[in-house]
């Protein structure tokens, strides 16, 4: 590969990323515990996905950055069995696919809501268990396939079911920047880049080497790190307050928090992590509170609570739904003779006369 080529596959270091806070935190959560199940990324074109995806790879082992194309087959995606070779010389051949070559690696997809059901449904389910099973025509082959599944998908071109956005374990939005001199910051860090690859990295190479090492480093401490009483305690009360379904997310939460706690080189995972990266897990999964439309201002009962409404933690329900994404939807008293609330402003359609 000649000079040139070589400068415009470097990749933009993941240090130099600029206002990425937030998706720098959750790619690195799931470097250090692919298991978490990879991360979803929601938002605009420009807005640093791609780059961010692809300068994460450099900080793990294999350095592999694997991009899954829309048109992509079955076939490719997981890879082949060749059978005729199995009848012939009574052994099973493979040939490996986009999720045998990410081993190690990042594997990339860019409008994953896009992507056919099966193919999402595929692409998870070895994210997660970390082994790709083949089989075909009673003939099966396994091969490990740790990776870091990073998806990304503007919303305005159509969404993901509910239940494979359940399974992608990290998610966030991002949003346009508005602020001017952070887009300045982030215009010239480009501009700098592209003008000398080499220069920016050599600036920023310290800074690699040092995440680098924490990632690796981190990964080695996760079997250390246990989850206490107050840590689950804390998953629990957070998940039932998203009333998310199933526990997929209090799973997602511990392994995230235990991430973290393994990142900052902490001795061990403490409620703090939780409420650190309990916004990542329940971002895609937060539903409507069951009580969310009852009345927010009735009177208080023996408790300290609306009666009716009250959280239990002694705040009233207009205080709860200050805090509810959803709002709170007041009922209008319903109508005595035909049992339905009646709209303001709204005349009833007249009756015909017999």
């Amino acid at each position: 590969m000649n000079a040139t080529a070589r400068l415009a596959r470097m990749p933009f270091p993941f240090s130099a990323l600029v206002g990425q806070q937030r998706l720098q935190q959750a790619l690195l959560l799931a470097a250090v515990d692919p298991g978490i199940g990879g991360v979803l990324v929601s938002g605009p074109r420009g807005t640093a996905k791609s780059t961010a995806a692809r300068a994460l790879a450099q900080l793990l082992p294999e350095g592999q950055f694997v991009t899954l194309p829309l048109g992509a087959s079955e076939e490719q995606l997981i890879g082949t069995l060749d059978l005729g070779h199995v009848l012939k010389q009574s052994e099973v051949r493979f040939a490996p696919g986009l999720l045998a070559r990410a081993h190690q690696g990042v594997l990339y997809v860019d409008e994953v809501n896009l992507l056919p059901d099966h193919l999402v449904d595929q692409l998870l389910d070895v994210a997660a268990s970390g082994v790709n099973v083949v089989e075909r025509d009673g003939v099966s082959h396994q091969h490990e396939a740790r990776f870091v599944l990073v998806g990304t998908m503007n919303p305005e071109e159509g969404e993901l079911r509910p239940q494979l956005l359940d399974r992608f374990g990290l998610s966030l939005a991002l949003e346009n920047c508005t602020d001017a001199a952070q887009r300045q910051a982030i215009v010239k860090a480009r501009l700098a880049f592209d003008n000398d690859p080499v220069a920016l990295c050599t600036r920023f190479a310290t800074e690699q080497d040092a995440l680098t090492r924490k990632v690796r480093l981190a990964r080695g401490a996760l079997s250390a790190l246990s989850f206490s009483d107050a840590v689950h305690e804390r998953v629990s009360h957070l998940c039932l307050a998203a009333a998310v379904d199933g526990v997929r997310a209090d799973l997602v939460m511990l392994r995230a928090a235990r991430a973290l706690a393994a990142l900052q080189c902490d001795a061990a995972v403490v409620p703090a992590h939780v409420d650190t990266v309990a916004e990542l897990v329940l971002h895609h999964r937060r539903q409507a509170p069951p009580n969310a439309g009852r009345q927010a201002d009735g009177h208080a009962d023996g408790d300290g609570n609306a009666n009716g409404s009250g959280d239990g933690d002694g705040r009233s329900a207009g205080d709860a739904a200050a805090n509810n994404p959803w709002g709170a939807l007041p009922p209008a008293l319903a109508s005595a003779a035909a049992g339905i609330a009646p709209v303001k402003g709204v005349r009833p359609l007249p009756t015909k006369k017999a």
